[in-house]
């Protein structure tokens, strides 16, 4: 499971559950258009983009990874995002994500593909580019698909295989009238076409079991991308990949790329070492990393758009010398004490008392040392940047609807009524600097195709209709409560926390115990059918005899706040179960967690926060179903009716007895939503598709299986010389693009720092259909296909 990032188009649609921080602003895009409901992205990339001219040739970049991959086969079920970065670079694929998550056809390997013929059968016939070779200087050809096809279609258990959508609606492959043309025919209709051969490997990998199965593990001797693999070193937890000397397209800038694994937690140390030239890193980094920079707009290259992310007027700016991460006048964090204390410090260490001067000298030596470390990791991280913008992932909260309370979809219906889900995304995303907009689907992310804010289908936060809901379910306040029994965590599980204030509290005020939370009733988010806003004077407690009547004698239990009382049903208390991971990067999910149990407090729901190792948060809780709640991420797709079927299909019983749930962990489903997932993969009419696949995400949000947040930051460190590269967004990296800066040059505008003018509107891109973050130096390469 991968923990970082994920790519543009993952084989097998992984769960991550890490949220990773992000700095600087880069150019934000507009808002969703009246048109269009899919709008656009809610963040651009920030890739410092450059012209190719400007780029030097040569040099070697040291990027931070989480894992040497097991595997480079990314059809095997343990590849990992490493092994996509991998063959992104190195092996062919027909079509790629453009900077609106959205597939477009990559030239360097296709003229041109689409559907010939639908009756009797739906026909692709691809084009491949003359030019396009394998490494060893055999022809992509007919051959190459054939194999791919015949490992994936699931017709041959020898192949292990993580899984086989869309191959498995393949009929045959032939040659066409050349050898540059091949001709697909399906047995069924197959709507996301484009999702295939996306990688390509070669026909020597696909060709048999054996070489499929063992052969592109450690090694992949013959490859077709501006890229080739050196070396897989797990000695030194690093792939070399170098030039492929038979590449045709424009030739690569880097000589050499080296992904070398480093835990996330030390990759600052890697930074400031000189060990590495860029990295994913968490909002703690970056903020270390930005107040070494100073503020981002001085740099050569400007952003993906060729503005800088640094702008004065960029959103959550600091006014105190800092960007939104930093803070304000984080600037001057470290640089000392105040006046007086320093004064103190003096006095005490030049004193009469020896003892406390000897202790005092040593206090003031360790500051000296840590002053002079932080001075000199400045130093070293003075010439890196953050780059940011918005994974192409977003972060939900599951709920689990096998058994239990949230069984009851008026239950979870109730849960989601009583989050305020903005709040939760402002949270995130708000001190980043970047938008904080709640996800409105399952399916898509802004600015995708089958994009549109579906939420309504289950209401906005209201905490009456919430309470309304889990009384129509038979959960009322008060009545007698069973005392629950300890239920195991599992995988080393820590109870983290609870909603209660302690365990035998059953939420009754005693008139004259002190309750020290007693501001905590009216914290933020509340809404105004919650609480009545009062002055100071309301809060005032009146002293005991002071006035007849004003108190109760002492112990005397006061009545309940009726909205917020814990809430039962036939003696059992309503409390979930909310398991969370517990490594490093988990401390946003542990805030926004406890943002939440708040919010269910407020109607009645209490939580349990059990923290739990992240080697078994997945596999002995989440897949297993051992939770009520919990938070993790889904990856977004530009094939939804293929990719996202698996995660939402209605659970069905299996062969053996037991429950065939696929990827959906909430084991929440409908027949409905299956049907439209069908109807989606057999509509070759994008917009007809479109359409279904927004109904289809309508009823999962009336379902309530699962609550979309927020999209999730991306932040990378990036040598400030480097260009067109950092933090994509949806966008499939250009690796033949990337590269140092020539001395003295300068970003799109030609000025550094300077946003460039608007292209004339009768050459956009919208208009063009084409996406120019693909080719600096011409918009030729990025054709949408039809």
């Amino acid at each position: 499971m991968s923990h970082d990032g994920v790519g543009p188009r993952a084989v097998m649609r992984s769960v991550a559950f890490l949220t990773a921080g992000a700095l600087a602003v880069p150019a934000l895009a507009g808002c969703s258009s009246d048109d269009d409901p899919a709008g656009r992205p809610l963040a651009g990339g920030d890739i410092a983009r450059a012209d190719r001219a400007g780029v030097a040739d040569g040099g070697t970049l040291r990027w931070g990874v989480d894992t040497v991959p097991d595997t480079l086969n990314t059809f095997q079920a343990d590849a990992d995002a490493t092994t996509t970065r991998i063959a992104q670079a190195v092996l062919p694929s027909m079509f790629r994500m453009d900077s609106r998550g959205r597939p477009v056809r990559n030239p360097d390997y296709l003229e041109s593909a689409e559907v010939v013929e639908t009756e009797p059968k739906q026909v692709v016939l691809y084009k491949l580019n003359q030019q396009a070779v394998w490494s060893d200087g055999r022809e992509i050809g007919a051959a190459d698909f054939a194999a791919q096809w015949r490992a994936l279609s699931g017709k041959d258990s020898a192949y292990w295989t993580a899984r086989n959508a869309g191959y498995d609606r393949i009929e045959k492959i032939e040659r066409g009238k050349g050898d540059l043309e091949v001709k697909v025919t399906f047995s069924r209709t197959y709507a996301d076409w484009k999702s295939l051969f996306a990688p390509l490997y070669p026909k020597d990998v696909m060709g048999t079991p054996d070489s499929f199965n063992d052969g592109a593990r450690k090694k992949l001797k013959v490859t077709a991308g501006p890229f080739k693999v050196k070396k897989v070193d797990r000695e030194d937890d690093e792939v070399t990949l170098t030039r492929n000397a038979r590449w045709w397209g424009e030739p690569a800038r880097l000589s050499t790329i080296v992904l070398r694994e480093v835990p996330r937690d030390e990759r600052v140390a890697a930074l400031t070492a000189g060990t590495l030239d860029l990295a994913e890193i968490d909002a703690t980094a970056a903020r270390r990393i930005s107040v070494a920079a100073g503020p981002r707009g001085t740099r050569t290259s400007g952003s993906e758009s060729g503005g800088t992310s640094g702008s004065a007027s960029a959103p959550g700016r600091a006014d105190e010398g800092g960007t939104p991460l930093m803070g304000p006048g984080a600037a001057g964090r470290g640089a000392g004490r105040s006046a007086a204390k320093a004064l103190r410090s003096w006095a005490v260490a030049n004193g009469s008392d020896e003892e406390a001067a000897d202790d005092e000298a040593a206090a003031r030596e360790e500051q000296r040392e840590a002053a002079a470390e932080l001075a000199r990791e400045r130093q070293a991280l003075s010439g890196f940047e953050v780059r940011k913008s918005l994974e192409p992932a977003y972060t939900q909260l599951a709920l689990n609807g096998a058994e239990g309370p949230l069984a009851d979809e008026r239950v979870r219906r109730a849960v989601a009524r009583a989050l305020d889900r903005r709040d939760l995304a402002e949270a995130v995303l708000k001190p980043l600097g970047l938008p904080a907009e709640p996800v409105g689907s399952h399916l898509a992310l802004a600015g995708q195709t089958a994009y549109a804010d579906s939420s309504g289908a289950l209401g906005d936060q209201n905490a009456k209709e919430a309470r309304a809901l889990l009384a129509d379910a038979g959960w009322v306040p008060g009545g007698p409560v069973e005392k629950k029994e300890e239920k195991a965590a599992g995988g080393k599980g820590e109870k983290a926390g609870s909603s209660d204030k302690d365990a035998d509290d059953d939420g009754t005020y005693i008139v004259g115990e002190d309750d020290g939370d007693a501001e905590e009733h009216g914290s933020d988010g509340d809404n105004g059918d919650d609480h009545l806003a009062q002055d100071g004077a309301q809060h005032t407690r009146l002293k005991r005899g002071s006035v007849p009547g004003a108190y109760a004698p002492l112990g005397t239990a006061a009545p309940v706040r009726a909205e917020s009382a814990p809430l039962a049903k036939d003696g059992k208390a309503l409390t979930l179960d909310f398991v969370l991971p517990s490594g490093p990067g988990s401390e946003v999910l542990s805030t926004v967690a406890g943002r939440i149990a708040k919010m269910l407090e407020r109607v009645g729901i209490r939580t349990e926060i059990t923290k739990v190792d992240d080697e078994s948060y997945f596999t002995d809780h989440i897949a297993s179903g051992e939770y009520d709640l919990a938070l993790y991420s889904w990856p977004a797709t530009a094939f939804p009716a293929t990719d996202a079927r698996p995660v939402y299909a209605k659970p069905v019983p299996a062969a053996d007895g037991s429950l065939n749930i696929e990827q959906n962990y909430t084991r929440v489903g409908t027949d409905q939503v299956d049907q439209l997932f069908d109807q989606a993969l057999a509509t070759l009419d994008d917009a007809k598709r479109a359409e279904l696949i927004r109904k289809a995400d309508a009823r999962i949000w009336a379902a309530a299986g699962s609550i979309p947040l927020y999209q999730r930051p991306q932040l990378t460190a990036a040598r400030k010389d480097l260009a067109n590269v950092g933090a994509f967004g949806f966008r499939t990296p250009v690796y033949e693009d990337m590269g140092y800066l020539k001395k003295g040059a300068r970003g799109p505008a030609g000025t550094p720092g300077e946003k460039p003018a608007d292209p004339p509107a009768s050459v956009s891109a919208s208009e063009s259909g084409s996406d120019p973050d693909f080719a600096p130096s011409s918009d030729a390469d990025s054709d949408a296909e039809s």
